[in-house]
């Protein structure tokens, strides 16, 4: 009894610490496949006009053909609380994941992206892009 007693305390020891190694490598943050982090933020010109913000939104559909892009979500001001800290003043972002700097720099020179300047460039008064990578 006294054996089965060792045993059973023994393999419950393992079991948790086991458990403890488990959780503990599961709560460290994954690496992202997508470490770099592209945010575009358009002005109109006609702040007013829902058919420009709906032109900018169509344009930038077309670059989810790009292969480069991993995740493309396109958004629009959201109505929120009002406060001090956030900057509703732009129309429409663009949100873009990249693997790298390459795939991001292959964005920049595609087809798809310089013929959306062309068409869509008329439509926006101010752009600003915020590129980040995860560290």
């Amino acid at each position: 009894m006294d054996n089965t007693r060792r045993k059973f305390i023994s393999s419950s020891v393992a079991l948790a610490a086991a458990t403890v190694t488990s959780v503990a490598a599961s709560s460290q943050p994954e690496k992202s496949k997508t470490p770099l982090v592209h945010h575009v933020f358009f002005w109109l010109k006609n702040p007013g006009s829902v058919a420009d913000r709906d032109k900018i939104v169509e344009g930038l559909k077309t670059l989810r053909k790009i292969e480069a892009i991993k995740e493309l979500r396109i958004g629009v001001v959201a109505s929120t609380e009002k406060r001090d800290v956030v900057d509703n003043s732009w129309g429409v972002s663009e949100l873009m994941f990249f693997e790298d700097l390459a795939g991001q720099a292959i964005y920049q020179d595609h087809p798809i992206h310089q013929k959306f300047i062309k068409d869509c460039s008329h439509l926006w008064d101010k752009v600003i892009v915020y590129d980040a990578i995860d560290v």
